[in-house]
């Protein structure tokens, strides 16, 4: 399953930062741990849809796109399982 950020969010993102210590910004995290939990629940959802209780072999992928580097695409692959 892939969900993408929509752009302008990273700028807006840097514009607002106020909390940035020794190089990591809760602000940007915040919105990485968002976009994966998105992602992982749509992959989750569509194994229950295929008959899957558990979800294996979970891969997660990030990539920044768009010609400003303004979205993120987070894609999470995995193999639904009944156990």
């Amino acid at each position: 399953k892939v969900w993408v950020v929509g752009a302008n969010l990273f700028r807006d993102i840097f514009a607002s930062i106020t909390d940035i210590v020794g190089g990591r910004s809760g602000q940007y995290e915040q919105v990485l741990a968002r976009a994966r939990h998105e992602a992982i629940e749509e992959m989750t959802e569509q194994a229950r849809q295929l008959g899957g209780n558990a979800v294996i072999g979970v891969d997660i992928d990030y990539e920044v796109l768009g010609s400003n580097g303004s979205m993120l695409m987070v894609s999470v692959s995995g193999t639904a399982v009944t156990i």
